[in-house]
């Protein structure tokens, strides 16, 4: 085993330890946003419509930022937006035809202009915790001392190396959670049944007032369960990538050394084959007994990816995801605006096209 798929499975470890200590942060940023739409709420006398999408983006920054960047989570709102410009010049590229991207085409010098200001200013940071004398043991730091550790970086550059991991962070911690959080209250909103359901759940668990903490996370059992079919129907990636290391025979289809194989999450994830005559229905009930059991071949559900490179945030994005969800369910109740077009959007992300626009109303 390579010294960097050692590295993600040290990585995946420290950061399930240091969930527990980020769940206050977690906490403190919804609660600002949810005081937020308290006051728009009450201004719209009960009953607030409103586009979540944008709310939910800024909270997922703010809290990647905080728990990535620590003291120096200011740097975050503008690299958060070119990472935001980086994300819809990529959708626009030809994925599939080889070169492409090599090509000086406008897209193309774009993307390469993006990409070199968001270097910059991640190796800013890098820089300026490098200077610090004292320094909190944040997600920063981990990749940090991580690439201390390992020096198998596969021709890479220690520079590049922590650059992309950061880069990682972001994309795995911000635009896919923010984009999950939309599409699950989307579900809950078109669901009053499970909607009341996670309610009472959540309401259960943080009796008279009580803040979620790591504890509380873990017993919120149907919530879980809401995420995970979320996750199905709505995977955040549209597609993973993997390597053919040798020539594959694949059911008589001969796969050569070194293709690039795309795997559609979407398309494995709602096969009537495995899935059953329900695999377009937002069913939670399916994930009762976990994933073990979900379906025919319990590889096909990978929201997060499979094998030892499986994404190293999803333990942090569940926490924020159940963390948003419990506050939120906690104070508003939620249903579809009339206005509400159903137009999800295949782009790196799986995206609403038109936002999720929601009638919002006190509990």
């Amino acid at each position: 085993m390579s010294l960097l798929v050692s590295f993600y499975k040290h990585f995946n470890r420290v950061i399930s330890m240091l969930i527990k200590g980020m769940v206050n942060l977690m906490v403190d940023a919804t609660i600002s946003m949810l005081k937020s739409w308290e006051s728009r709420v009450e201004w719209e006398k009960g009953i607030l419509e409103i586009i979540v999408d944008e709310d939910l983006r800024s909270l997922t920054a703010d809290i990647i930022s905080r728990a990535c960047f620590g003291s120096n989570y200011s740097k975050g709102e503008e690299i958060f937006s070119k990472l935001e410009a980086l994300q819809m010049a990529m959708a626009k590229t030809y994925i599939g035809i080889p070169g492409m991207r090599y090509l000086p085409s406008k897209n193309n010098r774009e993307i390469w202009k993006l990409e070199k200001e968001i270097d910059s200013l991640i190796l800013s940071v890098v820089n300026h915790r490098t200077e610090e004398a004292t320094h909190g043991k944040d997600l920063l730091q981990m990749i940090l001392d991580g690439a201390e550790t390992y020096d198998d970086y596969k021709g890479q550059s220690k520079e590049r190396f922590i650059v992309d991991n950061c880069k990682n962070m972001y994309f795995a911690g911000y635009e896919t959670t923010a984009t999950t959080l939309s599409w699950t209250l989307m579900l809950l909103a078109a669901s009053p049944d499970w909607q009341a359901r996670v309610r009472a759940e959540v309401l259960e668990t943080c009796k008279d007032g009580f803040l979620p903490d790591a504890n509380a996370l873990r017993n919120m059992k149907t919530l879980t369960m809401v995420i995970l079919e979320t996750l199905r129907l709505y995977p955040p990636a549209t597609f993973v990538i993997r390597l053919a290391l040798e020539d594959i025979d694949f059911k008589g289809i001969m796969i050569p050394k070194d293709m690039n194989i795309q795997i559609p999450i979407p398309a494995l994830q709602q096969s009537l084959q495995l899935w059953g005559p329900d695999a377009h229905r937002f069913n939670p009930e399916r994930f009762a007994n976990g994933i073990v059991e979900v379906c025919k071949v319990p590889q096909a559900y990978m929201p997060f990816g499979i094998g030892a490179r499986i994404c190293s945030g999803q333990h942090f994005t569940m926490a924020e995801l159940k963390v948003a969800l419990s506050l939120l369910l906690s104070k508003f109740c939620f249903s579809l605006s009339p206005a509400y077009v159903h137009s999800p959007a295949f782009r790196l992300v799986i995206q609403p096209e038109h936002g999720v626009r929601l009638l919002i109303k006190r509990v």
